[in-house]
């Protein structure tokens, strides 16, 4: 039985969503390679680029995570929900440790405080985009809706 809505009605709207997330992601980084140009890799100095702490290590990760959640968009079929799903749960990781090491020399990321928000804030977003964009068969949408209504 699925656990996740199959054929929701808003799945544009939430592939759309999760496209944005990964041209944001690519944006930032970008702009963080820009910025952190000629920084030590992993430096952990006052490099900020859209009011949030990077360094040419996130910034490059950033780039990367972005243009695998682009990828997964345009090609659908359920591969981007898969990416979008176990791209939240290790964006959540890197944000929640990030958050523990935050004042100490293992803020590998630089991160400050704005990034930490924003990582976990789209690390929901994706979690959400992936829940709800799953496509599937009449059947599964129907076998879906009925263990629905059970509940």
């Amino acid at each position: 039985m699925a656990h996740t809505p199959v054929n929701h009605p808003a799945r544009p709207i939430y592939r759309a969503i999760g496209g944005l997330v990964g041209l944001y992601f690519v944006v930032f980084g970008g702009l963080g390679i820009i910025a952190s140009a000629g920084n030590d890799f992993l430096a952990q100095d006052d490099t900020k680029i859209l009011g949030q702490g990077t360094n040419m290590a996130f910034s490059l990760l950033s780039v990367l995570i972005g243009v695998v959640i682009l990828v997964g968009t345009a090609i659908g079929r359920n591969l981007d929900v898969a990416i979008n799903q176990w791209l939240a749960y290790t964006l959540m990781v890197i944000g929640l440790a990030a958050l523990a090491f935050l004042q100490t020399d293992a803020n590998i990321f630089n991160f400050s405080i704005m990034t930490d928000v924003v990582v976990l804030t789209l690390s929901l977003v994706l979690l959400m985009v992936g829940m709800y964009g799953k496509v599937g068969s009449d059947d599964e949408h129907e076998a879906w809706q009925k263990a629905r209504l059970v509940l």
